[in-house]
């Protein structure tokens, strides 16, 4: 056989392969005429659109695109007619045999003057699920833009780039927060390192929390120091890593201006440092004078009978009550940071014991167990018993129960506190009682303060005193 008979019979079997090879693949292949009236359809569109080929041939394909989409379809068509060598790429909604809108991507070939096409071949694929994504990509993106423009934190973003030496950090974007607070923006720090921005000491700083961060693989929280004006030092950071194909690609950390709030727990602590030392000096230098004048005082009463003994007596011991609480009330004020679970009966009934109630009575009507400092919430039960005894007399009855929710009451069934008098109650040095030192219920509304819980006052059950010890809504109660 010479040659010329075999590329006669490959031209021959020409059409047959081309159509087997239009039907196997995963595209849509459709054929129209210059007028957009479909020729051909290949049996893709069974399973991409619904329909059988017979429906679509003799149909034009503008009946199925979406209204909105015509316009756009036929200046394609338009174009690679008047462009016979060019093509063109065009993205419609196209009716689903279901009734459905599906997105298409159709690429347009002029093959007119093919024998065998006869016409504008395209070659369309389904692409619904990438333009939803590209849909969600997009809301996506303008809620990061809306969120990222109205937070008041100050948000800042970093790349990881990874360099010959490890890791490597460039800042991307700052928000408008960042910027308003810090006098830094985006075009100055884009692509820049930290050290590069805040120079090498506090970059270092800044660089091995963004290590730290990278390392753990989760979010981490830490304040740092950052000078950027007098007013801006301290930050309270939240930073967290961005994964992507299982790799650490960038960091999102959210940062608050907290240096009022350090600036001002550190007053405090000098405060409450200064007067711890101050309470400190005065119970121990009052203490030496103070047990001399006890002991002469005894020896006093054994040796012989005076009228002014007993009032001598109980002066100096209403001086020690002085000192002790006084004392007591200047280590009361720092916040509580440390809790455990107490139980409030195992905790009431060693307080009660170590009170002298007399004749009185306690009833605890709930049990239950809460988070708090034991050692300092004995100090408020103490006080709360002894204020009643002494306002409420030997025979009062105290009750100790579950207020609301998440609190605690301490009632008594006494004279009660007029409502005029219970802010006054709280004031240092503020006594009704005989005897009393003024400090007991100062003591109580600081120790339940530095809990974080609020106290109050109210009328008893009974008409007596009612505490209230209302607790945050974290929930202290185990």
């Amino acid at each position: 056989m010479d040659d010329d008979t075999t590329h006669q019979e490959s031209n021959n079997h020409k059409p047959e392969w081309y159509r087997t090879l239009v039907e196997e693949v995963n595209d849509l292949a459709t054929v129209v005429d210059t007028d957009g009236t479909i020729t051909y359809v290949s049996p893709a569109i069974t399973r991409i659109l619904g329909y059988d080929p017979g429906e679509l041939v003799g149909h034009e394909g503008f009946e199925f695109v979406h209204p909105e989409d015509r316009e756009r379809n036929a200046d394609a068509l338009e174009s690679v007619l008047s462009n016979p060598s060019g093509s063109e790429t065009v993205e419609v909604r196209f009716r689903h045999a279901n009734g459905s809108w599906r997105w298409i991507e159709a690429t347009m070939r002029n093959r007119v003057d093919d024998d065998i096409i006869d016409g504008i071949l395209l070659s369309s694929r389904d692409i619904t699920e990438r333009k939803e994504y590209e849909r969600e990509a997009r809301e996506l993106a303008e809620e990061y833009e809306a969120v990222l423009n109205s937070v008041e934190d100050a948000i800042f973003l970093l790349n990881v780039e990874e360099d010959g030496d490890g890791v490597q950090f460039e800042f991307e974007r700052l928000s408008p927060s960042y910027e308003r607070q810090t006098g830094i923006t985006t075009e100055e720090v884009q692509g820049q390192t930290p050290q590069a921005v805040f120079g090498e000491e506090q970059g270092a700083e800044l660089a091995a929390n963004y290590h730290r961060c990278v390392k753990a693989g989760e979010p981490i929280s830490y304040q740092e120091e950052l000078l950027v004006s007098e007013g801006a030092r301290f930050w309270q950071t939240k930073l967290a890593p961005v994964v992507s194909d299982g790799e650490i690609t960038r960091l999102v950390g959210v940062t608050r201006n907290v240096t009022e709030r350090v600036e001002r727990e550190r007053q405090l602590r000098q405060q409450n440092e200064r007067l711890g030392e101050f309470a400190s000096v005065i119970s121990h230098d009052l203490r030496s004078p103070l047990n001399v004048a006890q002991g002469r005082a005894a020896l006093l009463a054994e040796q012989g009978e005076s009228e002014h003994l007993d009032p001598l007596l109980q002066a100096l011991d209403r001086m020690e009550a002085i000192v002790e609480d006084t004392l007591t009330l200047a280590r009361q004020g720092d916040t509580i940071s440390e809790t455990e679970s107490v139980s409030l009966t195992n905790l009431v009934g060693k307080c009660w014991a170590t009170v002298d109630t007399g004749e009185a009575a306690i009833e605890i009507v709930d049990e239950m167990t809460l988070q708090a400092d034991p050692d300092r919430l004995r100090h408020v039960f103490e006080n709360l018993f002894r204020n009643g005894v002494e306002h409420g007399g030997s025979d009062v009855t105290v009750r100790v129960g579950r207020h609301n929710e998440l609190g605690i009451y301490v009632e008594d069934n006494g004279p009660g506190i007029p409502v005029e008098k219970r802010d006054e109650v709280f004031e240092p040095g503020h006594s009704s009682a005989q005897g009393g030192t003024g400090f007991g219920l100062t003591i109580v509304k600081r120790i339940v303060e530095a809990h974080g819980w609020e106290l109050s006052v109210a009328d008893g059950t009974d008409g007596g005193a009612r505490f209230e010890f209302e607790m945050s809504e974290q929930g202290e109660f185990v």
